[in-house]
């Protein structure tokens, strides 16, 4: 059921962690331009992601015995922001950090824990999430790829969509039937790691408006796993799914995907010495405090040790919104001012962020999918 979100603030020994992480950033991509930046955490650099893991900036939240800092959910949120609101490439961890190490750590054997925790949180391990197929988008409990037993582990045959970086992943934690049908819903549903690089496994890239491909398709054909595939029980894959969505519906990346665009459009505000435009910053500004304020009352909850699906949901659907407005706002504000000079690099962004702004209010589940979740939450279905 919902609960009502509490104002939480950064405890002062995470806020220490801001200053630091500023600093690595500032060394790593000054030179970056804004319309690369812009790609915010769809940006991918592996070299990126091993400097910040050799820093000490991945796995904040992991258990020192794999390789983590043992530090809460706040220190996370510090330096996800800070990367997000730089517009630094952290593509190449992101799941790995924010979802497959959390996932082992609560249902993976021992085995599993060693063998990937500790390279994620060195940024030497991409994962990626095979949840979508097609006609099961956000429907996940529609899943149809199966796994069947054999006498030696998994025999994995089907599709995953829409599967984030799987192109550049080692390692896919795949929603597979293990009994049942599709007609079955939720149940007979489990989680299997899978090596990408394993016989049987192609990987197709989806080139979007952009012209970058940061989707894929991938198709499984008889592909074979041992039986330490299997992460946590079978069959109970789905709650271990619900689990994990809230780490990634709640986090500051549901707010931040688009703010490089809205500094370079403040940015230009100033250079112009325009001020007409102060009402529209204002209320940007203080939209993006409040979605913000509720990403930390999120973060508030993990760090209680609760799973807040439904708020997690609220920030979502708010929070892409947000983010879908920006471009279509500040594309208003410069089309109303035709004589008025605009820089090649923030010409660059808008139309990079114009395009790839449909996509945000897909990616981690729908809109609808969302605003059903609300609503059962909230008792009105």
């Amino acid at each position: 059921m919902f609960d009502t979100l509490t104002l939480a603030h950064l405890p002062p020994e995470d806020e220490a962690l801001r200053q630091d992480v500023r600093a690595f950033i500032t060394r790593e991509i000054a030179a970056m331009p804004i319309d690369r930046r812009a790609r915010s955490w769809q940006g991918f650099s592996a070299a990126f992601s091993r400097a910040l893991g050799e820093a000490g900036f991945l796995g904040l939240t992991l258990p020192q015995a794999y390789g983590g800092r043992g530090l809460g959910p706040f220190a996370r949120f510090v330096v996800v922001e800070e990367l997000l609101c730089a517009g630094a490439p952290v593509a190449a961890h992101w799941i790995a950090d924010r979802q497959s190490a959390p996932l082992l750590l609560n249902f993976g054997t021992e085995a599993q824990r060693h063998k990937h925790i500790p390279a994620i949180c060195r940024g030497e391990q991409v994962f990626c999430i095979g949840m979508s197929e097609p006609g099961a988008g956000s429907d996940l409990a529609g899943v149809r790829t199966r796994a069947e037993r054999t006498g030696q582990g998994w025999v994995v045959n089907g599709q995953k969509i829409w599967t984030t970086n799987a192109m550049h992943a080692d390692y896919m934690i795949a929603l597979v039937r293990t009994s049942g049908t599709a007609a079955d819903r939720q149940a007979g549903l489990s989680q299997l790691i899978v090596d990408l690089k394993a016989p049987g496994v192609t990987v197709r890239p989806i080139v979007d408006l952009t012209g970058d491909a940061h989707f894929a398709e991938v198709f499984f054909e008889n592909v074979t796993l041992g039986e330490d595939a299997l992460v946590g029980q079978e069959g109970e894959g789905w709650q271990q799914v619900v689990a994990e969505l809230a780490f990634e519906r709640s986090g500051p990346e549901r707010i931040y995907s688009s703010v490089v665009l809205l500094d370079a459009w403040i940015g230009h505000l100033q250079a112009v010495g325009r001020t007409d435009a102060a009402a529209l910053v204002g209320r940007l500004t203080a939209e993006l405090a409040t979605l913000r304020a509720m990403s930390i009352a999120c973060t508030a909850r993990l760090v209680a040790g609760e799973s807040p699906v439904v708020e997690a949901s609220i920030v979502k659907d708010r929070g892409t919104g947000f983010e879908q407005e920006l471009p279509v706002v500040i594309a208003d504000d410069l089309a109303a001012h035709p004589d008025e000079p605009v820089s090649e690099a923030l010409y660059r962004t808008l139309m990079y962020v114009t395009h790839i702004a449909p996509s945000f209010s897909l990616r981690g589940g729908t809109r609808e999918i969302l605003r059903g979740i609300i609503a059962r939450g909230m008792g009105l279905r």
